[in-house]
């Protein structure tokens, strides 16, 4: 059921918009005594996401026990990244989600449905699992917000993803990537209906059901006219309808068809963001099907400190590396380690271009950040940040194309996080 909707691609939400449709919304479902809200982390700032949480501790005041921020295998929010994202609202309400021990399973979606619907591409059952704090906590009401937008792993971001991976266990998480990674993320990538999509939907109407999950769903893309951030749209329902709306808004707003391949792509990493390849590497999954064969990928990451957020994770990055698919696979069926964490294998087929265009990171000279010698231990280039930035400022970039004064042209993107750019040949309908 959609209690309330209001998109389109020429709107602009201010905040008095979220608060009004929010609140209506909440007036819809009448009174409640104990809600949990499960927003994303700091990683997903541009969504809204933070406000709309707060706005819903205006709403229900004590009635919200819990905040449990969507982790997944992300690192635990800071004090100032919970300050700066949700506002007035107590920190004392915030749930750390651990991924390998705080999780229970509801169901297991059957290995012939998986093998079904990723057209033979594994055939492994999948665990439906959650934070136990949704099974457990007594609540009357859980408040699962968050951007829908495309997403490297499922298609489409959000929605039941927010559930089952921002709150899930190992296993889940670790076998829904794979299940993405072994079936194709360009097949996937700005699609609504893909095979992870069909597990987790397998999932909700058979072992979620009786959660009473009501999802905030928005749509959030950059203005190309004027360079900022804004809201499109505002989704609140409990079914399929609300992702299925908002995630038709989210092609039109965060997806850019090109013409013609880029054979030279400047990708910018906010500090406060990204910090590791693990986030940063967006800057590849959402321009591959817009570059060019031998084309070049530069990422300017200012505070990149490690490859992935997980220790464990960040263990496996530094010894594999991203050398592609077959090699990937190959290091799967012989190392017991790699098996046991198929998300990590998972991202080590998406980092990678598989030969077919370069990426160059720049890490800034931060202490702590990764050294030139981690950079190409894991099969990246590497490049003096200020160096690059003498070429590609950010602060002189427009998003797009751009044409230097030594007459070079570069396809500019100040957030890989919003998007999703394929060259119209490429892109898999």
């Amino acid at each position: 059921m959609m209690y309330f909707e209001k998109g389109g691609a020429g709107l602009e939400l201010g905040s008095s918009d979220l608060k009004e449709g929010l609140f209506t919304a909440l007036e819809k479902l009448g009174k409640r005594h104990k809600v949990l809200a499960i927003p994303p982390d700091y990683t997903r700032l541009p969504s809204r996401a933070g406000e709309l949480t707060e706005l819903c501790w205006n709403y229900y005041g004590e009635a919200l026990t819990d905040v449990l921020p969507a982790l997944g295998t992300h690192s635990p929010m800071t004090a100032p990244q919970i300050e700066h994202m949700f506002g007035a609202m107590p920190s004392s309400l915030i749930r750390e989600h651990d991924w390998r021990n705080d999780v229970v399973t509801l169901g297991t979606v059957p290995a012939e449905f998986v093998k079904e619907v990723s057209e033979g591409a594994v055939d492994f059952p999948w665990p439906a699992q959650v934070n136990k704090l949704l099974r457990d906590g007594g609540f009357d009401l859980i408040l699962s917000i968050g951007q829908v937008v495309p997403h490297e792993v499922v298609g489409m971001a959000n929605y039941n993803k927010n559930i089952f991976v921002g709150t899930g266990g190992s296993e889940g998480i670790n076998k829904s990537h794979f299940i993405g990674a072994a079936y194709g993320m360009e097949r996937m990538m700005g699609h609504a209906d893909t095979p992870v999509r069909r597990v987790f939907n397998y999932a909700s109407d058979n072992f979620a059901n009786h959660l009473p999950i009501v999802y905030v769903q928005t749509v959030v893309g950059l203005d190309k006219t004027d360079g900022k951030v804004k809201t499109r749209g505002l989704f609140i329902g409990d079914d399929f309808e609300v992702f299925d709306k908002a995630a038709r808004l989210a092609l039109e707003v965060n997806f850019e068809m090109l013409d013609r391949p880029l054979k030279k792509v400047v990708v910018y990493l906010d500090p406060t963001e990204f910090k590791s390849t693990w986030l940063g590497n967006k800057s590849i999954y959402r321009t591959r099907m817009a570059i060019d064969d031998e084309g070049e990928l530069i990422v300017l990451a200012p505070a990149l400190k490690e490859f992935g957020e997980d220790k464990e994770i960040d263990r496996l990055i530094r010894k594999y590396g991203y050398f592609g698919t077959p090699f990937t696979l190959k290091a799967c069926d012989e190392n017991e380690e790699l098996r046991q964490n198929l998300g990590a294998a998972a991202h080590l087929i998406h980092g990678s271009t598989e030969g077919r265009f370069s990426v160059t990171y720049c890490p800034g000279k931060k202490e702590g950040n990764l050294s030139r010698e981690e950079i190409e231990s894991v099969g990246f280039k590497w490049a003096d940040y200020d160096e690059v930035v003498g070429s590609y400022n950010p602060d002189e970039l427009k998003d797009g194309f751009n044409i230097l004064p030594d007459g070079e042209e570069i396809f500019y993107i100040s957030n890989p996080a919003l998007g999703l750019w394929a060259y119209r040949e490429r892109f898999k309908y």
